[in-house]
C-alpha cells in the first residue's frame, strides 16, 4: 500500500474517533476540544510522515514544534505503533517504531515483509504442479488459496494464466490417496517424541505390515513424502533388515500407510544420538533403505554441477581428459539405480 493510502486510513480512523466523542457528547462539542481533536489528526499525520520518509523525531522537537507536551508526543507515538500494528493485513509489511537510545529519538524499522511477491507466488506454484505429491482436487484448492491470499488483487489474473495450462494437464500420483492430516499427525507426534503405530502397505505386493516406531522426520522426494522412523522391536528389525547397527532410520511412504495411532508412551534419543534430518537428507537417493556407504565413480558428461546437485557430498578428486573422477558419501541402495541410469556417461569404480 502506499503513502496516500495509510494517510487515508489514519484520517479515517481519526474521523471516526472525533463522531464517536460527539455522539457520547450528545451531538455537541466545543470550538476548542474541535482545534485539540484537528490539531493531534495534524501532529500525527505530520510525524508518521516523517517517519515513513526515513526521518527521526525528536520527541523535545516535535513537542516544541506542535505546542504540547512531551508526553502527547510519547501517546501520539503509541497510536502510530498501534496502526502500524493494526495495518499489517493491508501491508504484508510489519513495520514498528523504535526508540535508539544513542540518539534519543524514534525511527521506522521494516521487520519483516509478511506477504510473498508476485514473482515468488508463480515459482512456488510452478514447483508444487511439478511436484505431483498431491490428488487433483488438492493441488487446484492450494494454488487458488495462494493466488488469492499471497497475490494483490490487480495480478491475479496474470499468475492464474501463467498456470493455468500446466493446472489443465496436471497428472495427480497414481495412488490417488489423499494423505496431508495423516502427515500433520506424524508430524506432532515428532515434535512431541510419541511412538506410533502404524499398518503399512509394502511396496511389493498387497501386504500390510504393523510397526511401533519412533517417527524422526518427513521428507520430500520425487513425488512422495516420506516419514523416517526407528523400528521399535529389535527382533523385527534383526529378521527383515540389514540395518541393526547402523544409525539411520527405515522409510515409509506417507500415502501408503493404511493406519495410524499416536501413544500416549514417548521415547527418548539423547541429544548427542540426534537424528540429524539435513544430514541425512545429502545422503539418501530415491528414498531407498540401506546402509551408509561411500562411492567413488567416473563421470564423463558436461555437468559435474547436475552430479553435484544430485549428491550434496560428492568431491571430485581428479579431473582430466577421461573426466571427473567423484566419490560421495550416500546411504541406501537408491545409488546404484541413479549411476546404473547414467549409462555410458558414468563408470563405478568402487561401490
Amino acid at each position: 500500500m502506499n503513502l496516500l493510502y495509510n494517510l487515508y486510513i489514519i484520517v479515517y480512523v481519526k474521523i471516526l474517533q472525533y463522531r464517536g466523542t460527539r455522539l457520547r457528547n450528545g451531538g455537541k462539542m466545543s470550538t476548542e476540544n474541535e482545534f485539540e481533536k484537528n490539531g493531534k489528526m495534524e501532529r500525527i499525520l505530520g510525524m508518521y510522515t516523517t517517519l515513513m520518509n526515513g526521518g527521526s523525531l525528536y520527541k523535545a522537537q516535535e513537542a516544541e514544534k506542535y505546542g504540547v507536551s512531551a508526553r502527547s508526543i510519547q501517546r501520539d507515538i503509541e497510536e502510530i505503533r498501534n496502526f502500524l500494528s493494526f495495518n499489517v493485513a493491508n501491508t504484508g509489511v510489519i513495520n514498528t517504531v523504535e526508540y535508539d537510545r544513542t540518539r534519543d529519538s524514534y525511527h521506522l524499522v521494516q521487520a519483516a515483509h509478511m506477504k510473498f511477491t508476485n514473482s515468488e507466488i508463480l515459482a512456488i506454484c510452478k514447483i508444487l504442479l511439478d511436484s505431483r505429491a498431491f490428488t487433483k482436487k488438492e493441488m487446484d484448492s492450494m494454488l487458488q488459496r495462494l493466488v488469492d491470499c499471497c497475490v494483490k488483487p490487480e495480478n491475479h489474473k496474470m499468475v492464474k494464466e501463467l498456470i493455468q495450462n500446466e493446472q489443465f494437464y496436471y497428472v495427480p500420483p497414481q495412488h490417488n490417496t489423499v494423505f496431508i492430516d495423516t502427515m500433520w499427525k506424524i508430524g506432532e507426534a515428532i515434535q512431541k517424541c510419541r511412538y506410533i503405530e502404524i499398518e503399512y502397505q509394502k511396496m511389493k505386493g498387497q501386504e500390510v505390515v504393523k510397526r511401533k516406531l519412533k517417527p524422526v522426520s518427513i521428507l520430500f522426494s520425487e513425488f512422495y513424502f516420506y516419514m523416517t522412523a526407528f523400528i521399535d522391536d529389535a527382533d523385527e528389525v534383526r529378521e527383515h533388515f540389514d540395518v541393526m547397527n547402523d544409525s539411520f532410520p527405515t522409510i515409509y511412504r506417507i500415502d501408503r500407510i493404511k493406519k495410524l495411532k499416536i501413544l500416549r508412551e514417548q521415547f527418548h534419543i539423547p541429544y548427542k544420538d540426534r537424528f540429524e534430518e539435513g544430514e541425512f537428507r545429502k545422503r539418501v537417493q530415491f528414498m531407498y533403505g540401506g546402509k551408509l556407504q561411500r562411492v567413488k565413480f567416473r563421470y564423463k558428461g558436461d555437468s559435474i554441477e547436475a552430479v553435484k546437485d544430485r549428491l550434496p557430498t560428492a568431491e571430485v578428486i581428479r579431473h582430466d581428459e577421461d573426466g571427473y573422477v567423484v566419490t560421495a558419501e550416500v546411504f541406501g541402495k537408491g545409488i546404484g539405480m541413479w549411476l546404473r541410469s547414467q549409462g555410458e556417461m558414468v563408470e563405478v569404480m568402487e561401490i
